[in-house]
């Protein structure tokens, strides 16, 4: 579905992500992982074409430099850290902005499956009874919910995420990604996600991409590339051990 070759971003004369290569494939989670500065996000932002960038990106199988951004938007939606509304706007209101990308004109008419897409997405991620409610007035996991939900009435085939739960508490982080994965069960889907909580990389992730100073130090499925060996060369700790003295505390 999505594939990037020889991948090189840089900023004036500090590189900050180094020929990498990986391939998203149907039905993939690809969960980008490694320490702060690894440039994780920066790949994130090469492929939904927020930097320049050296390589090719191709979705499927045409360079992404030569899709229209509505074209682009229709196979591929992105969620970030943290979205803002500068209106009062509802979240229903909200939500529907997800269809621009499918609007065919300024004059065109009607989207005949904006409506239906909208509804699937609000009733997704449990917000249809708060559709009416404005929504600067929403807590951080709302706000976070109803730009997921925006994303899902985009109806892309791709999501593509920046650590889409970081700022959330325990309760949202769960809903938020068990939201991704119930929608990442449809065919014709696939995840391409920055983590930094590798327990969460662990649970949901199918694949991996474990960076470390705009490297790629191992890729592959989950298993493989999570070893106690990677995350000891990268995090320069027993990650192994970290996490089963912390589960200790819990026993």
């Amino acid at each position: 579905m999505l594939k990037g070759e020889h991948v090189t971003v840089r900023y004036g004369d500090h590189t900050v992500v180094n020929d990498l290569s990986f391939h998203l494939r149907e039905g993939m989670w690809l969960m980008l992982a490694g320490p702060n500065g690894a440039g994780k996000s920066s790949l994130i932002h090469a492929v939904s074409q927020g930097v320049p960038y050296g390589g090719v990106i191709t979705l499927e199988g045409k360079d992404v430099r030569r899709y229209k951004p509505t074209q682009l938007a229709q196979k591929i939606g992105v969620l970030s850290q943290k979205n803002n509304v500068g209106y009062a706007f509802s979240v229903e209101e909200v939500v529907s902005l997800g269809r621009y990308a499918h609007a065919r004109g300024f004059l065109a008419g009607k989207d005949e499956q904006g409506d239906a897409q909208v509804e699937y997405a609000l009733e997704l991620t449990g917000l249809t009874g708060l559709r009416k409610a404005n929504a600067l007035k929403l807590s951080g996991g709302e706000m976070q919910r109803m730009f997921l939900a925006q994303v899902f009435a985009q109806d892309p085939s791709i999501l593509i995420l920046d650590e889409p739960a970081n700022h959330l508490d325990l309760v949202y982080q769960k809903h938020i990604f068990s939201l991704i994965s119930e929608w990442l069960k449809t065919p014709g889907r696939a995840v391409l996600s920055v983590v930094h909580d590798l327990n969460l990389a662990k649970k949901y992730g199918t694949h991996a991409v474990l960076m470390n100073n705009g490297s790629c130090v191992a890729q592959g499925e989950l298993a493989q590339v999570l070893t106690p060996q990677n995350l000891q060369t990268v995090y320069n700790m027993d990650v192994y051990g970290w996490m089963r003295e912390m589960l200790a505390q819990w026993q």
